[in-house]
């Protein structure tokens, strides 16, 4: 028996595809809100072999708000895992406008559908960024880039929107997720080049922007699991921290693959051209140069709202690492 229907959106991306499998996988009937149909066509076919909720698929444009409302109409769901939205900062910059429009108007189209349905008691989950800027009284915003002005709006309105109408709206704010899949972020662009290189048998060195930069890391299993404990028993109004608690610089994460990889790989440190970013190989480094591959500690993820609901990370970053260029050998071995 279903546990209740739920629609995601942004079904066919990094996340929502995870997503979408893990609900089915908890009992839920899946609508996978996408802009291309047949993308979330294996997983609903593992979905329905395992005996798991049903997934089905739904085309539509966020930007669209009559279909938007028509959407919610005839799906009436009990649950709205919001995880559709342009997320790359650099083309922020020259489309701040398609930002603000996709990632805070079809936001407010989706509560604002709630809200004229009198869908007040769906449990509703915004997934925002911690790259948002914090918001405080005495003093001017000052983003960094649109990209996080949108996001920084889209979780202000959301949370406000929910206050306003009585909706049942929660914010998650993930860190930088990982794992298996079609991902743009740094972990899956090194696993996609290290896959190509091994393929190929040559390649270019792969830029960091620096090795001592430290970032918190979070496997996407890991999250989608605490977005389906955030459905289940999140608090409207509350935001939910996702992360590991743990910071890792891009120095230990080039090492991480390479110990994954079995081989050495060819890196360039840098933003810049010049005789400052010539290859390098990890095993050449010493002094405080080498000290940026070695873990940079604790990060300052609030853990405690997500432990509140009985939640922890439980794939290793290694497991992680081992897992994304399993996925990308196996995608270069499709393409050949």
């Amino acid at each position: 028996m279903s546990r209740g229907r739920v629609v995601v959106t942004g079904a066919s991306g990094f996340t929502g595809l995870h997503a979408c499998a893990h609900l089915a996988a908890l009992g839920y009937d899946v609508t996978a809100v996408l802009r291309r149909p047949g993308s979330a066509a294996r997983i609903a076919a593992e979905a329905a072999a395992a005996g798991h909720g049903v997934i089905r698929e739904r085309a539509l444009d966020l930007s669209d708000r009559s279909a938007v409302l028509e959407l919610l109409e005839q799906e009436k769901p009990d649950g709205l895992l919001h995880l559709a939205g342009l997320n790359a900062v650099g083309p922020s910059w020259q489309q701040p406008i398609t930002y603000m429009q996709l990632n805070v108007m079809s936001t407010l189209y989706l509560l604002d559908g709630l809200r004229q349905l009198g869908l007040t008691g769906c449990r509703t989950l915004i997934v925002g960024s911690m790259l948002g800027c914090r918001l405080r009284d005495d003093e001017t915003p000052k983003p960094p880039h649109p990209y996080s002005l949108s996001k920084t709006l889209q979780a202000l309105t959301a949370a406000a929107w929910g206050q306003l109408f009585g909706l049942h709206v929660s914010l998650a704010l993930p860190s930088n997720l990982i794992g298996p899949g079609a991902s743009n972020g740094i972990c899956g662009l090194i696993g996609a080049h290290i896959a190509g290189w091994e393929r190929a048998g040559e390649g270019a060195p792969f830029r960091l922007s620096s090795l001592a930069e430290a970032r918190d890391f979070v496997d996407v299993r890991d999250a989608v699991r605490a977005y389906g404990l955030i459905l289940e028993q999140g608090e409207p109004g509350v935001s939910y921290p996702i992360g590991s608690g743990r910071l890792r610089t891009l120095g230990e994460i080039a090492r991480q693959f390479e110990q994954a990889a079995q081989t050495p790989v060819s890196w360039r440190i840098g933003m810049e051209e010049g005789s400052a970013s010539q290859p390098i190989r990890l095993t050449e480094l010493s002094g405080e140069t080498a000290d940026a591959l070695k873990a940079a500690g604790a990060s300052a993820v609030n853990m405690a709202p997500m432990r509140a609901l009985g939640w922890e990370p439980v794939i290793a970053f290694g497991q992680s690492v081992a897992d994304i260029l399993g996925y990308h050998r196996t995608a270069a071995a499709l393409d050949s």
